[in-house]
């Protein structure tokens, strides 16, 4: 009997509901799943409001980790032969309550020595929280070999207002009426049950080396070359103000909550000013660049480590 662990948490139920999809084609005779939620100590509301929204931003990016609620030891007394690791993005890095399950001694002991597929849902920026992630996993001495990556694939600045809306008002609705669904799309959400099929032959036959190939023939990751250096740039920057932040003072400190209300400015200024400044750049870049945006391209879309 081969044993599968999925972690995951998901605050809105989308990643939830994709794992499900992909458990879904998974399941055989031979497989047992069991599933893990991370539960933080202190839960993080959805809808969020806004001041809470921005004040989790320091400790998600410097990657902080906070107090959760410990696996069961149903769950701790098992070898697992595949992990399905399931986060979302905060601020250009993996969710707080994963990253912090991630630092524990749990994850040490659940996934050394063991394959894991990372499941990633988020609106469109991924690549270096995957970066992180795959630090995270050789700390465990985890062995990554699959990743699917699903996003939100309206135009940017389209997704920041829909994204907006469904963080704030917990409704994953149309805007106005007008504006499309935020998140992952429903025909998405739906068709990550392909995925199973490919992670249950290398499951059996216990071969996860042409896994993530199979797994790009089906779309489970696509690379946009603009997002690679925005993502870059961004950690660049966020780096700063995060640590400049922090020294303000913790959650909720008065003294800080001035300075995130300028994070909040900066970023609102980032997306509808400098952003299509960036592609603009990068179009008069793009053919000189070419062969390195290619090459830069194939490696996010692998499960390499540099």
């Amino acid at each position: 009997m081969k044993e599968v662990l999925v972690v995951y948490y998901s605050q809105t139920g989308q990643l939830f509901n994709i794992l499900e999809k992909i458990v879904s084609t998974l399941s055989h005779q031979d497989v047992n799943i069991t599933y893990y939620e991370i539960v933080p100590d202190n839960e993080y509301e959805f809808p969020w409001k806004t001041d809470n929204f921005y004040d989790v931003f320091p400790e998600s990016f410097l990657q902080i980790p906070q107090a959760f609620k410990s696996p069961n030891e149903e769950i701790l007394g098992k070898k697992y032969d595949l992990v399905l690791l399931g986060y979302t993005v905060w601020y250009l890095t993996p969710s707080i309550p994963v990253n912090s399950f991630m630092k524990s001694e749990w994850a040490k002991k659940l996934l050394k020595d063991t394959p894991v597929v990372t499941v990633i849902a988020c609106r469109n920026m991924w690549l270096m929280a995957q970066e992180k992630m795959k630090k995270l996993l050789h700390d465990c001495d985890a062995k990554l070999v699959g990743n699917i990556a699903l996003v939100d694939k309206n135009i940017n600045h389209v997704s920041v207002i829909t994204i907006m809306h469904w963080m704030f008002n917990g409704k994953k609705t149309k805007f106005l009426g007008v504006f499309p669904k935020p998140g992952v799309s429903e025909k998405d959400i739906q068709a990550a049950s392909l995925f199973g099929k490919p992670i249950q032959n290398a499951l059996l036959s216990n071969n996860f080396n042409n896994l993530q190939k199979q797994l790009l023939e089906l779309k489970a990751v696509k690379v946009k070359p603009l997002l690679i250096a925005t993502d870059k740039r961004g950690n660049v920057v966020f780096s700063k103000w995060a640590n400049a932040i922090i020294k303000k003072g913790g959650p909720g400190d008065p003294k800080r909550k001035k300075w995130l209300g300028f994070f909040k400015y900066y970023l609102l200024f980032a997306i509808w000013v400098i952003a299509p400044i960036v592609f603009v750049v990068f179009l008069l870049t793009y053919i000189p660049m070419k062969s390195n945006i290619d090459r830069n391209k194939k490696y996010f879309a692998s499960v390499d480590s540099k």
